[in-house]
């Protein structure tokens, strides 16, 4: 038998070992030649007599991540360049027939008469499940790394060969759903009391228990390939339905806020299919596949949150000929909240950290963080105490400078100060080997400045963490105007080493994400200055996609954080570098007012002891006017939001502060959340249906603010018209670029959106 990435093996007893095993890959992944060998296997399996089932397993640590989605981006391409040779309509039929041909070969395995089990080892995520679920029968290994699930809706897609239907045909479909639907990665355990696994089973007893269940006997049938099949929750149409539907929609729009077709087809295909039998809803389930891919959101979020978040995290811009730095211990110094932090993913990731503080006593403070960390990890029975233990031994804490003689990276997280850093910098590089790199986790002060302290400028880098650490995946490198290769090479390979995705940023003030997400806060002050009523704009922030509203945003990483960041560059770069009415704004909340935010309990809204929050009624005696909601043009609060950002973005590449579009749009995602489905900040905006022929000129109002960029790539987000920033009116001659983002729904109070993407954290807001 022909087979590229798989092995076969027949034993005495009948019983056929298929094994997964991808030789140029250090992880199996799903492309059109695993298709090719499933079919393969399949044939053999049915034309050999002496064959009684077949085993499924993985060669390798885990089973597998699931498919290329490059794949998935070229068979995009592809539909495209069809329509243009083609026509829209045979080129459709053709893309169908594409997208489909893996649900086929599962079918095919299904329903082929010899009973297959998968044994899975490890990690069994997205179409290498819908494998396992194809498969007669499930026992996985009691491996505390194995997830299996099928996280598609994540990067703008829903699973595609199958997984909508044999999902909800196994398991509960309340559990179902919410798996679905938030791409849940779920562990054995789990797994097996949805039903999903047969078995867990000791790690090296896993072939051997797959091959005992296929000779007690493993039914070739699947229950809804036979007459009299109920669902586990009952009809659609049934009471038990009523009571699940309505409220799932419900649940549904208020994560998405209907910004994401792969989730909006998961709600369909699974409504409908179970309605049908197994071959017609595997065919409704295609179907909408193949839609959902060809829509620009889908494109977007596989182009951003796959294939360049995955360049990105393999070290894209790391200097090439440089030598990989061998990192063993890394002195951090700062133990404070994101001191402490840094700590944790660092010993999280095998080295050992010396934490250096003023005296012991604060730093053994930062390293108690390692140990709350580390216990909640304990209660939800994801960590032992050995390894508590462990970690926490990897942590040395100590107010001698002198204990840094032998660590390999320093990276320092002091207070905002120049003189406390400059300080520090001094002391740091009098201690540590001529060899070693110096970083800062400034947010806020200029890296080019801050290593005009340091005797060695070519070694000074910036390493710029997101609170918290340990759950923000994003790390901007920053360079200041010697950082030399070296410096930024240790960088990327740190980065790696703690598992986060880093972009390069030119020092800059504010850097790249504080430089955008300053934007949408800025618009937020200046739209409650004219009168917008602040929940609205929260709300309609939300509904746009962004995980958090502007206001909810400033009051969680502090107003007055902000003013003094506002004062700063006033007093640094000159007046005009401010706006006078979000300086007004911000003066009268926190010296008049003393609201500085979450923090205090109070800010933009009244923090009350039930965890709830209401705006702050005095927000709007202070503003003297309020706007009728309902006379105001939603669609054009959105479209400010997200189009300052999105311009301060295409000015960062402008100015060179970011080169490459990718780590813009990654940044942008990873750093604050900026609306998912768009792909980026710097990168086209899908249109919605509702609004694509009303693009918006709402920039034309505010020429200054919102001047367009003269940056452009392919693809881009903001393609400006001739713009200009000479003052004009609204009715002026000014041409400006034009965003299509989606339109309003409504304006009342929703939970936070967080569909898609991570809770968002940042040091600052730069005005």
């Amino acid at each position: 038998m022909n087979l590229k990435n798989f092995t076969w093996s027949v034993d005495a007893d009948g019983i056929a070992l298929l094994t997964w095993d991808m030789r140029d890959k250090s992880m199996n992944v799903i492309d059109e030649s695993v298709g090719h060998d499933l079919n393969t296997a399949v044939d053999a399996a049915v034309a050999d007599p002496a064959v009684k089932g077949v085993v499924v397993t993985s060669g390798k640590d885990t089973f597998s991540g699931g498919a290329d989605l490059t794949m998935l981006e070229r068979l995009g391409q592809t539909f495209k360049d069809a329509i243009k040779a083609k026509g829209p309509e045979a080129a459709m039929a053709d893309f169908f027939e594409q997208s489909r041909a893996y649900s086929l070969v599962l079918r095919k395995l299904e329903t082929c008469g010899k009973p297959f089990v998968c044994a899975i080892n490890g990690m069994c995520l997205g179409g290498a499940f819908e494998i396992a679920l194809a498969c007669h029968a499930r026992v996985a290994s009691d491996n505390p790394k194995l997830r299996v699930g099928l996280p598609e809706v994540k990067v703008g897609l829903f699973p595609g060969a199958g997984g909508t239907q044999r999902v909800p045909r196994m398991a509960d479909i309340q559990s179902s759903l919410q798996m679905l639907l938030k791409g849940d990665q779920l562990k054995a355990d789990r797994a097996k009391a949805m039903n999903l696994i047969d078995e867990v089973v000791p790690a090296d007893k896993l072939i051997e228990a797959a091959k005992a269940r296929l000779k007690a006997g493993v039914d070739p049938v699947k229950p809804w390939d036979k007459p009299k099949f109920k669902l586990p929750s009952g009809p659609v149409y049934s009471a038990g339905g009523m009571m699940v539907w309505p409220p799932a929609n419900a649940i549904y729009r208020k994560e998405t806020y209907d910004n994401y077709p792969g989730a909006r087809a998961i709600m369909s295909a699974v409504y409908e299919g179970l309605l049908v039998p197994m071959d017609t809803a595997l065919r409704i389930e295609s179907r909408y596949f193949a839609s959902v891919l060809r829509t620009p959101q889908a494109q977007a979020m596989i182009r951003s949150l796959f294939v360049s978040m995955g360049a990105l995290g393999k070290g894209l811009r790391r200097p090439a000929g440089v030598p990989a730095s061998q990192l063993k211990t890394v002195g951090v110094i700062g133990a404070g909240f994101m001191g402490a932090g840094i700590a944790y993913v660092t010993a999280q990731a095998g080295m050992d950290v010396v934490l250096i503080d003023r005296d012991v006593e604060a730093a053994e403070k930062g390293k108690a963080y390692t140990h709350k960390l580390m216990t909640d990890q304990v209660n939800k029975g994801r960590a032992t105490s050995a390894q508590r233990e462990a970690l926490l031994a990897k942590i040395r804490t100590s107010a001698d400078y002198a204990d840094l003689k032998d660590v390999d990276l320093v990276i320092e997280a002091v207070f905002e100060d120049p003189a406390v850093k400059a300080d520090v910098i001094k002391k740091a590089e009098a201690a540590i080997r001529p060899d070693v790199v110096f970083a800062s986790n400034t947010s806020t002060l200029p890296i080019t400045g801050l290593a005009q302290n340091s005797v060695r400028p070519d070694q000074f880098i910036g390493i710029h963490f997101f609170s918290p650490v340990d759950k923000m995946m994003l790390v901007e490198i920053i360079m200041a105007q010697k950082t030399g290769d070296k410096a930024l090479a240790v960088a990327f390979d740190y980065v790696k080493a703690i598992k986060k995705t880093p972009i390069v940023v030119n020092d800059t003030r504010g850097f790249y994400v504080n430089r955008c997400v300053g934007n949408y806060i800025k618009e937020a002050h200046l739209m409650v200055m004219e009168g917008v009523p602040a929940v609205m704009i929260d709300n309609l922030a939300k509904q746009a996609g962004m995980p958090v509203g502007p206001l909810t945003l400033n009051d969680e990483v502090a107003i007055d954080l902000g003013l003094k960041i506002l004062k700063a560059t006033k007093a640094q770069v000159g007046a005009q570098a401010v706006d006078p009415q979000q300086e007004k704004l911000l003066t009268f909340l926190v010296e008049k007012e003393g609201r500085i935010g979450k923090k205090a309990k109070k800010g933009f809204y009244e923090y009350l002891d039930n965890g709830k929050k209401t705006i702050w009624p005095g927000l709007k005696a202070f503003v003297g006017m309020q706007q009728d909601p309902d006379a105001i043009d939603k669609q054009e609060i959105i479209d400010r939001m997200l189009i300052t950002t999105a311009l301060e973005a295409s000015r960062c590449v402008e100015e060179g502060v970011v080169t490459d579009p990718r780590e813009a749009d990654v940044g942008s995602i990873l750093g604050f959340g900026f609306a998912p489905w768009s792909g980026g900040s710097a990168t086209r905006s899908p249109p919605n249906t509702a609004t694509a022929s009303r693009p918006t000129s709402c920039c034309a109002r505010w020429p200054r603010r919102a001047r367009p960029s003269t940056a452009a790539w392919p693809g881009r987000r903001l393609r400006p018209e001739a713009g200009t920033d000479q003052p004009t009116t609204a009715t002026g001659g000014l041409r400006v670029a034009r965003l299509h983002v989606h339109h309003a729904k409504s304006v009342e109070s929703r939970p936070s959106a967080t569909f898609g993407a991570q809770a968002v954290g940042f040091h600052g807001v730069a005005p």
